[in-house]
């Protein structure tokens, strides 16, 4: 179970972080009011995408390790 926790995490940290570069871009979901799009690239968001992916990643690794898939 960590393991698909683990992926999911790291997924979406690829995502943020390539969100993060400008390298993907996606319409605003679910708005509430008057949003917009946002355009050019994102420190803050690189940085939490890479750090949520870095610990996605390490959660897959020590789930596979231990056994507990």
């Amino acid at each position: 179970m960590s393991s698909i926790l683990g992926a999911v995490l790291a997924l979406l940290g690829l995502l943020w972080l390539l969100q993060g570069l400008d390298l993907v871009r996606m319409q605003p979901m679910l708005c509430v009011a008057n949003c917009e799009p946002i355009t050019g690239g994102s420190v803050v968001w690189t940085v939490v995408g890479l750090v949520t992916l870095v610990v996605g990643a390490a959660i897959v690794w020590m789930g596979v390790r231990s056994g507990t898939e």
